[in-house]
């Protein structure tokens, strides 16, 4: 990540289980104190998705925002959906993207962009069994030319 992006939290379970085809930044509404929990790092992207409501707005699902402790009667449910900003244009081609050629809209990290909350949010496509294997193979591959080049090296 660039400077003036300070990374909240990351979903990596999203890239083991989808192919991430493109990426986009989104704001999102929240409330005061799912801010303030925010800061302190009680967020969980692992089972969150995006979907698209009938009227054109966006929301994410899934995305566990703890209680903040001392917020008392101001605390919201943990798991509500929260709304996504993004400009009509870039909805309107999410929407056609997922329709049409079956791609899911999940979310990657949630970070920091200056005061403002940023959520990235990836167009992906869901991997098989024997891709995630590949995947691992490959993984295991390099790190044994790291770990013999590392020996030969010394």
């Amino acid at each position: 990540m660039s400077e003036g992006k300070k990374v909240i939290a990351l979903n990596k379970k999203a890239r083991h289980d989808y192919f991430v085809e493109d990426t986009y930044e989104a704001g999102i509404e929240l409330f005061g104190t799912e801010v303030k929990s925010i800061r302190q790092g009680s967020v969980n992207l692992k089972d969150a998705y995006a979907g698209i409501s009938r009227e054109g707005e966006l929301f994410v699902h899934g995305m566990h925002i703890s209680p903040y402790e001392k917020g008392n009667v101001f605390n919201r449910d943990p798991l509500r959906q929260k709304k996504l900003l993004m400009h009509k244009k870039e909805i309107l081609k999410l929407m056609g993207t997922v329709q049409q050629q079956g791609y899911a809209l999940i979310p990657l990290s949630l970070y920091f962009k200056g005061s403002r909350v940023k959520l990235e949010l990836g167009v992906c496509k869901g991997k098989k069994l024997y891709d995630k294997r590949d995947d691992a193979a490959k993984r295991d591959a390099k790190r044994n030319i790291d770990r013999a080049l590392r020996e030969r090296n010394r």
